[in-house]
């Protein structure tokens, strides 16, 4: 895969995740480079699923509102299980970069395959390995990709919406 400039913003909850996609939809930024991941529960009694279909999705479990209240803004999914980490869900092209690296065997010495999806559109080992500590502390990483002038514009914006932390990665 093609190395892609991208800002990485990481949030306590799904809540502050969820705002900061509104507020960078809002600024006008193109929402298929938009991606969210974070971790699925399924340690609840209730039965946990997830499928997609066509244009159809459906989220079960302890973050299902959430999960599925996205996928009308954003484009793609996926739910993969990684060990170490456990199950997450990925919408917006974060799905098929996670796919890419383990479609293509991208091996990245200490890396699940989450951070070779990362690593595989150019975001360093070192920050790599603190988005996968974030995810498994049960964060929200937020992603935009795009040419540097929208990578900067998503930057200012998801500036405004508390983050963690933010940061920039040109390539």
């Amino acid at each position: 895969m093609a190395k892609e400039n991208a800002v990485v913003a990481v949030y306590n909850t799904h809540t502050e995740a969820e705002g900061a996609i509104k507020e960078v939809e809002k600024a006008g930024i193109d929402m298929k480079k938009l991606s969210i991941l974070g971790k699925d529960y399924h340690a609840e009694e209730k039965v946990v699923g997830y499928y997609n279909a066509g244009d159809r999705m459906k989220f079960w479990g302890k973050w299902g509102a959430f999960w599925g209240g996205l996928w009308g803004l954003l484009f793609g999914s996926a739910m993969f299980f990684v060990p170490g980490i456990g199950h997450i869900v990925a919408l917006g092209p974060v799905g098929g970069w996670i796919l890419g690296a383990i479609e293509t065997a991208v091996v990245v010495a200490g890396l699940s395959a989450l951070g070779a999806g990362l690593y595989s559109i150019g975001i360093p080992k070192d920050s790599v390995i603190k988005y996968e500590t974030a995810v498994k502390a049960d964060k929200f990483l937020v992603i935009v990709h795009g040419t540097k002038e929208e990578v900067d514009k998503a930057k200012d914006v998801i500036n405004t919406t508390g983050p963690v932390e933010a940061d920039v990665h040109y390539r």
